[in-house]
């Protein structure tokens, strides 16, 4: 039986026009330090940079609504 674990990792995202940059949630399905620092598909499904040293969930007050419930 294998036991798997749902890891989570915060990512930025770019502003756009009006929009501001939030952090999202990032799923991993491979260990912490194979990630890069390159964009990745966020849990709501927006394209953000990974910061592998940020954890999720975040206490700041710019984190994407969508990723703070779906990966709750």
């Amino acid at each position: 039986m294998m036991l798997q674990t749902t890891v989570h990792v915060a990512a930025r995202s770019r502003a756009h026009g009006s929009t501001a940059a939030l952090w999202h949630a990032v799923e991993l399905h491979r260990p912490p330090t194979e990630i890069d620092g390159a964009c990745e598909l966020t849990v709501c499904g927006t394209l953000a940079r990974v910061t592998p040293d940020q954890q999720w969930p975040l206490v700041a007050t710019d984190v994407c609504q969508l990723c703070a419930v779906l990966a709750d």
